[in-house]
């Protein structure tokens, strides 16, 4: 957006916006591809405010409860399998995200998804960051509670709040926040590690024979297996969190080629790596404090850490302030992150289904009031049960993204090789994600309520990321990829190279026929309606058009 003001000399505009929308710091382009002009940042500091908001502690509480309960060699490897897993599927996703300057809602749409079938991928996206800010919030609640003695209920009410002055910048204030503090976090992570190591080395041998309550103890068993990778495959949609930063990437140039690629890889499907070293490191603590602390209160990170740092200064006031401190730190890190996703997500469900755009801070307000709502409702407790059904249905979601990123784009060529995210070009409903994810998820999730024994009870996520997977292309091909392109975009097809690079020089700017503000050529599309150019975002709001411009193509 060049302006706040349509240039003079031109008609009044046909659509206003509030000043939250026309704020490009506080709108933070959560409906549209991010545009050069904007995009500012270095590849170092995209990379890092993505992975400032891996610093969550929910990690260390996932270790810690899929080792209670199944025990170490069932935790271990499946939280090592659900990595690789989660990496291989966070590569593609990362690719076209950063290449094409989108987010996760748009890259969806033009992944096999069409324009409305992805509402209900924003609906599974919202979710993801609505639990996630609950389960973390309750751990930053827990942690007030251990050492201010603030009762659950008033701090969860304190955490949620705290977040949302921080998240109306967007990426703007979270790039600074995430750089200022990764180092002190980082040092907070690892330190307890080392000493446990020099001052208790027994620690790690209790852990390898640590059996919690599982019936087969310490030993591995396949459907204990299969029930703690549920839990940890739940994680796969974070890739979405990743993409919300990625999106402001700099173009890719023959100059930057070596740092775009490390940024996109260490910050898109690298952060499983983090996320998987804290996931070990929970499990350790939690079976290292178990013994002292019952498993009731082993996996709250709080306690983790207490005991931790305790061991490093030997003082438990002291311990616990520490504690407390890195806990609330990591959690206002990863939560500021949850809601600003949570805000793109909400905004762009509801505009899509009721042609209205107050702003994405209005969002930010309803995300973080779901979650509070969780909050108070205690999700903590319910953790493993209410991941091992969510995972069903975010694994379903990228499973069929990936599948088309990979083999109907890159193999079949069946998929267009660039990615269409703008409704006046999307047919509403391609079958081919959009059939694939609810055919998938709905018999994973028959199967997670036992509907096919208890094997396939256990591996549901794994049948539904296969079925998806392999959906994707078969649905591909039955309908010959007709359901992608409603009609060409002249204005992309001008500028697209025989790679399918639209980068390659600085896009001509636009003029919005309908809203008035000049926008980058990936931005903007004609309308038969208004017979002039028109940005994406007037294209998603304009209600009165009936889909004019798909006439004879939407059924």
């Amino acid at each position: 957006m060049s302006a706040l003001q349509p240039e003079r000399g031109q008609p009044t505009p046909k659509r206003t916006f509030n000043r939250w929308v026309q704020n490009p710091v506080l709108e933070d382009y959560a409906l549209r591809y991010a545009p050069k002009s904007f995009r500012r940042w270095s590849e170092w500091t995209v990379m890092n405010s993505a992975l400032g908001g891996i610093a969550y502690m929910a990690d260390f509480a996932i270790g810690g409860s899929v080792v209670l309960t199944y025990g170490f060699a069932n935790a271990i490897t499946s939280i090592l399998v659900v990595a690789a897993i989660i990496f291989l599927t966070g590569i593609p996703i990362a690719y076209y995200s950063a290449k094409y300057n989108i987010d996760m809602d748009l890259l969806t749409r033009g992944a096999g998804f069409g324009y409305y079938g992805s509402t209900l991928t924003s609906l599974v996206y919202a979710s993801f960051t609505f639990i996630y800010f609950s389960l973390e919030g309750s751990v930053m609640a827990q942690a007030l509670e251990e050492f201010f003695h603030i009762p659950l209920p008033v701090g969860y009410l304190i955490c949620s709040l705290v977040i949302i002055p921080l998240v109306m910048f967007g990426m703007t204030a979270l790039s600074k926040l995430q750089v200022i503090t990764q180092p002190v976090w980082l040092v907070l992570m690892l330190g307890p590690f080392v000493a446990i190591a020099l001052r208790d080395p027994s620690a790690f041998n209790q852990w390898t024979h640590f059996g919690g309550t599982s019936a087969s103890g310490s030993h591995f068993s396949p459907i204990e297996f299969g029930l703690a990778a549920g839990v940890t495959l739940s994680l796969i949609a974070q890739i979405g969190e990743q993409v919300d930063y990625l999106r402001f990437m700099p173009n890719r140039t023959p100059q930057n080629r070596g740092k775009w690629w490390m940024a996109v890889m260490l910050a898109g499907p690298g952060w499983v790596i983090l996320g998987a070293i804290k996931q070990l490191g929970g499990s350790l603590l939690a079976s290292w404090i178990a013994p002292a602390m019952g498993t009731k209160a082993a996996d709250e990170p709080i306690n983790m850490y207490t005991q931790a740092f305790h061991v490093v200064m030997g003082s438990s006031y002291a311990a616990l302030a520490l504690a407390t401190f890195f806990v609330l730190l990591s959690q206002i890190k990863i939560n500021v992150t949850n809601a600003y996703s949570g805000s793109l997500s909400w905004s762009n469900f509801f505009s899509r289904i009721f042609h209205t755009h107050p702003g994405r801070v209005v969002w930010l307000f309803l995300n973080v009031g779901i979650a509070l709502g969780l909050m108070e409702a205690g999700v903590f407790g319910f953790l493993n049960t209410v991941l091992g059904f969510y995972s069903n249905l975010a694994v379903a979601w990228i499973g069929a993204v990936v599948s088309d990123l990979v083999i109907n784009k890159g193999l079949l060529k069946i998929s267009p090789s660039y990615i269409e995210f703008k409704r006046g070009h999307l047919y509403n409903f391609n079958p081919v994600g959009f059939g694939s994810m609810i055919i998938a998820a709905g018999i994973s999730i028959a199967a997670f309520f036992g509907a096919f024994g208890p094997v396939l009870q256990a591996y549901s996520p794994f049948l539904s990321l296969v079925l998806a997977f392999v959906l994707a292309p078969v649905i591909a091909i039955v309908t010959r990829g007709k359901y992608y392109i409603a009609r060409e975009n002249t204005f992309e097809k001008s500028d697209r190279h025989h790679d399918g690079n639209h980068h390659s020089e600085l896009p001509a700017e636009f003029t919005c026929a309908c809203c008035g503000f000049e926008y980058e050529k990936m931005d903007m599309l004609y309308c038969p309606f208004h017979k002039a150019p028109i940005c994406s975002l007037c294209c998603s709001l304009e209600s009165k058009c009936h889909d004019l411009c798909k006439a004879g193509h939407v059924h």
